[in-house]
């Protein structure tokens, strides 16, 4: 996936992220990995500090002695991850002002377990495809949190756009599931040397300015209560 400067920027610059001064973030992903964009480009934009974990794996009870050895502020994990965390390590939220997971089904029973035994603790709930450089919408989740249903997506970033459209891209009304399309900042230019999956994934915005594109997620979701993003499935399931 070709991402841009400008777009690795746009994703700083969101105000959306609870991240400045004095905070602590774990860099622990690997480069290929979507989400060591945030941990590294998000703090040094913003004036904090990154943690650079050791090398090789990190399992919960690694990551948990790195958050209390290294004073660790802000910290993303898989949600398979959190949810092995929040069984069994959750006393370690309690130190962490954030905590982003995403990137599968997020347990919100695990989410009401972390805030209960952490109430001063952000869990943020991140969706995006590595095609928007990392995500689209997020939705923070604080105490007091009762968990029912599912978590939200929650709301589009900064300066993007997001769609729920049906077969002839026409915008359905809350509540009505379609299949999500996003477009504007940290859109990436396609897949380097792949033109045709490009063409057919990244495809013109009917709602943007002229030459402007949107990526076809094959998600389905729906908008929901407060003008959040539901995710219902997939389009080819």
């Amino acid at each position: 996936v070709a991402v841009t400067h400008r777009d690795v920027v746009e994703l700083a610059a969101d105000r959306g992220w609870e991240v400045g001064p004095g905070d602590r973030v774990l860099m622990h992903a690997p480069h290929a990995f979507d989400i060591s964009v945030y941990e590294v480009w998000v703090p040094l934009l913003r004036g904090a500090c990154v943690v650079v974990a050791p090398p090789g794996p990190l399992d919960a009870v690694a990551l948990d002695g790195l958050v209390r050895e290294r004073g660790i502020t802000h910290l993303h994990l898989t949600a398979g991850l959190f949810r092995v965390m929040a069984e069994e390590l959750v006393d370690c939220f309690g130190l962490l002002r954030e905590v982003l997971t995403g990137g599968d089904v997020v347990s919100a029973r695990a989410v009401e377990r972390v805030l209960a035994a952490a109430p001063d603790t952000t869990v943020r709930h991140l969706y995006g495809p590595t095609e928007i450089t990392l995500c689209a919408v997020g939705h923070p989740v604080r105490a007091p949190y009762r968990a029912s249903g599912g978590l939200p997506l929650g709301r589009p970033l900064d300066n993007t756009r997001v769609y729920v459209l049906d077969r002839r891209l026409r915008p359905l009304p809350p509540g009505v599931t379609g299949e999500l399309y996003i477009a504007g900042a940290g859109l990436a230019r396609g897949y380097a040397g792949r033109p045709g999956a490009s063409a057919e994934r990244f495809v013109a915005d009917p709602f943007g300015a002229p030459g402007d594109r949107m990526y076809r997620t094959g998600d389905l979701v729906r908008w929901g209560r407060a003008g959040r993003l539901e995710f219902v499935g997939r389009s080819d399931d």
